[in-house]
């Protein structure tokens, strides 16, 4: 689900360009294997819709025709971040920033950055892009971000360099918002036995009984580094990823945030690769860090 506005100016794309939309830089590609749209204000991916085979003949769920991603359809004005998509929460993951002062979930979602190479002749049928920030982000690390789409699947990388002189503890996510038909219908597969920190009972600690069902507010930090399954009912997803041990899985039930309508609140669920609190990374000079997160359709047997 992504807003009207949005959809007009994807349908008004015919292969790539860029546009501008609420204030905001967006590299839009409109393909034959496929959509996608990336907003250059923090290298957010807004929109992937591919035309792979395996679509053909399946009616879409209510609320996803617009593909994998959800976008809020009411976004904070320019500098806010945008609520949706997959947004890029470096080099921390929520207020976890060194001094306790620094914006949530770090500088480089509400930065400017600049595409810096589009490769569509990359095997098969899609494109991969390049992106790094317009300025400085940090004293000691440089960041940098590369999303593969194609007729299958998408995946973005966020890599992390140490240019400095001192190790750095580093926190981060890509805080993936996924259209779902219906939050409360929603099961994630694949964490069952592994412990987790609930953030809404002060960070206590359980494990998950059997697979993770939807039917309120929830926000949990899950030490596992498996692949899961996002099943809404209607569709479901496999979702991989590198250089992460915590799967954050939230939703804030009926208290949804300011930036997003009653009717748009039941039509998402975030499902994030991270490193959190419990796996922070500890670069040392020269040192790199790969987080990555994959999203395809399941594999089916025939």
């Amino acid at each position: 689900m992504i807003p009207d506005t949005l959809r007009q100016l994807v349908d008004a794309t015919d292969g790539q360009r860029e546009a501008e939309w609420q204030g905001r830089r967006l590299l839009l590609i409109n393909a034959a294997w496929g959509e996608l749209a990336i907003s250059l204000q923090g290298a957010q991916v807004l929109h992937f819709l591919p035309f792979g085979p395996e679509a053909a003949g399946a009616p879409p769920a209510p609320g996803t025709e617009d593909g994998w991603l959800w976008v809020t359809p009411t976004p904070q004005p320019m500098p806010g971040a945008i609520r949706g998509g997959i947004p890029l929460c470096w080099p921390w993951f929520a207020d976890e920033s060194p001094d306790g002062k620094g914006p949530m979930h770090g500088p480089a979602r509400t930065a400017a950055w600049r595409v810096d190479a589009v490769d569509d002749s990359v095997s098969g049928s899609g494109v991969e892009i390049h992106l790094s920030p317009e300025e400085r982000l940090h004293d000691q690390l440089v960041p940098s971000a590369v999303v593969h789409a194609n007729d299958q699947r998408l995946s973005v990388e966020l890599m992390t360099r140490h240019t400095g002189t001192t190790p750095v503890k580093l926190t981060g996510a890509l805080h993936t918002y996924f259209a779902v038909a219906d939050t409360h219908r929603c099961r994630v597969e694949g964490l069952a036995g592994a412990r987790y920190l609930d953030k809404l009972e002060h960070f206590a600690e359980h494990h998950q009984q059997g697979e993770l069902g939807i039917r309120g507010s929830l926000d949990r930090i899950y030490q596992s580094n498996r692949p899961v399954i996002l099943d809404d009912g209607q569709r479901r997803l496999a979702i991989t990823k590198q250089g992460s041990d915590s799967t954050v899985v939230w939703h804030p039930g009926d208290d949804l945030p300011g930036d997003t309508p009653a009717a748009a609140g039941m039509h998402f669920l975030c499902v994030e690769a991270a490193c959190t609190r419990v796996d922070p990374v500890w670069l040392v000079p020269d040192g790199q860090h790969l987080l990555s997160t994959t999203i395809a359709r399941e594999a089916t047997s025939t």
